[in-house]
Formats: C-alpha cells, structure tokens, sequence
C-alpha cells in the first residue's frame, strides 16, 4: 500500500489506516468478528491503528477498544513491528456521555490504563482526544511532555484542534500528527485551514471519520457525483470519497473504521486511486447533505 509520512521525525505509515471505534461502540459486533476486521485491515496494507480508552459503552468499560486491538495483534500472523498503534486520552463516558477532561492528572492515568491494555510499555503515538475548555491547553501539553520524557509516549498528537491551538501546543512538545474530521459532508478542516498549516509544517493529518459517519456513509453510493465517479472506475464510491480526502494534502493520511471484514478490505483500495482533477473538482462542486 501506499504510504505517507506520519509527521516529523516519525516513519510513514499506510495512507489509509484502520479506526477502531466502531468496534467498541454502540453496535459492535462480537469480539471475535471484530478480532476478524482488524486482522483484514492489516492483511490488506494497513500499518496505522488508531483508537483511544474512550472506544467502549461508558466509564465501566474504558480500554474496550484497546483490548481489543491488542488480542487482534497478538494473533495476526504477520510483522507486528511495522504496525503503530496511536490512542488517546482526554475524555470519559459517564452513563455513556462524551465529556472532557484534560486535567494533567487524569491525561496520566489515562495514559497507564492504556498502557496497560495495550500490553505495551510505551504508546507509540499519544493524542490529546479534545482539548479541555476548563483547563489550559497548556497545562494539557505539559502533561504529554512529561509522559513523553518519561519514556511511556513516543510522539505527541493532538485531536479536534485548531491551528492556534496547535501552535500553542507545538510550543510546549512536539506535535507530529493532527487527527481531525475531514470528508464532504464536513470540510472544515480544509476552511479553517488546519490541513493546509499540516502541510506546510509536515505534520500528519489523521483524517477521522472520513466517510462522513455510519448514516452519512449509507448516502454514498446514490450520491450523483460519487456514484458515477466509482462507476467510471469500477470501484465502490466509498472508495472515491477516501481518495478524494487523501488527495486534500500530502500528510493525510484516513483512518477510516468498519465492521465489517469486506468494508476493512474495501478502504484499503482507496490508497491506488488516484482521482482526476475533474473528478475532484466535481466532488468539490457537489453538495453533500446531511439531511
């Protein structure tokens, strides 16, 4: 598979990449179909897996996700040095609920408890999940300094981020990845000008939700623009909107999820379609309703 630079003094990894969320979230299927799509995803070129401790039903199940991937690693026949597992910490699930805490102490114990179901000693690539309205971002990033001097965080990345933020965070430890949401549904990490700051920086952009979510997805195939695009080259318009987001900067990289073993191999076929620039441009002329 193709593959693109994770960020700044990082190695590359695989332009499309697996999200775990939809593993462990309301919907998942059982633990061994979802051992099975992780192993698909790798076996069809994936290198990058993204989760966070918050992937599961509420506060008694954090580490869901992270558990899972490690069981689905473990028995994966193939190199598991060339995979990174980047996670993050900064959130929590009481009764379910998605609330902040970016509080230095709670980034730490995140950090442990994902160490820990990660099986690992060190995270290969930390991301603050959001940053906390009542806590200083700074107060944040010297938290993920310190794991990382401690030797428990590799790279440092930040999700849900604007570009000031970003600097504001870069000023305090290195940033090499932002993971965003990005798809035609949602481009305003393209209006805010997130990607292209990532570009100019080289950082990588983790492109979530890439495919606009599971309702939003559903309208894909029947979309005009989409639609007759995967027709031309006979791929799923699934397929043509993943390229269309890999095409928006150098550094994207998408991580789209799935729970289902044909979807994991079907994103992967996004990284060898190189659209043209009338395809793009009719993506980028095209109204995508979230109605």
């Amino acid at each position: 598979m193709q593959t693109r630079p994770l960020g700044p003094g990082a190695p590359a990894v695989s332009a499309v990449g697996f999200g775990g969320m939809p593993l462990s979230i309301q919907g998942r299927p059982d633990e061994a179909t979802g051992v099975r799509v992780i192993h698909a995803a790798l076996d069809a070129g994936a290198t990058l897996i993204d989760t966070a401790d918050v992937y599961c039903h509420d506060d008694d199940d954090i580490g869901h996700n992270e558990r899972l991937i490690a069981k689905a690693l473990r028995s994966w026949s193939g190199p598991r040095e060339r995979i990174m597992v980047a996670t993050k910490g900064g959130l929590t699930r009481p009764q379910g609920r998605w609330e902040r805490d970016g509080r230095p102490a709670h980034l730490k114990r995140a950090c442990e408890r994902s160490l820990a179901a990660l099986g690992v000693e060190r995270v290969d690539l930390y991301q603050l999940h959001a940053p906390d309205p009542a806590v200083p971002l700074a107060d944040s990033a010297g938290a993920l300094a310190d794991l990382q001097r401690e030797g428990k965080v590799r790279w440092v990345g930040l999700s849900n981020v604007s570009v000031e933020e970003i600097e504001e965070a870069s000023a305090i430890v290195p940033v090499i990845t932002v993971q965003n949401r990005l798809n035609p549904f949602f481009r305003e990490a393209l209006e805010d000008g997130v990607v292209a700051y990532c570009t100019r920086q080289e950082i990588g952009f983790l492109a979530y939700s890439p495919l606009g979510g599971g309702r939003l997805n559903k309208k894909l195939p029947s979309h005009p623009a989409a639609g007759a695009i995967s027709r031309k080259h006979g791929v799923s318009a699934h397929v043509v909107v993943l390229a269309w987001v890999l095409a928006q900067g150098p550094t994207v990289i998408a991580i789209p999820g799935a729970r289902m073993v044909e979807h994991a191999r079907d994103s992967a076929n996004a990284a060898g379609l190189v659209l043209a620039a009338e395809d793009l441009a009719a993506i980028d002329r095209a109204q995508f309703s979230r109605a």
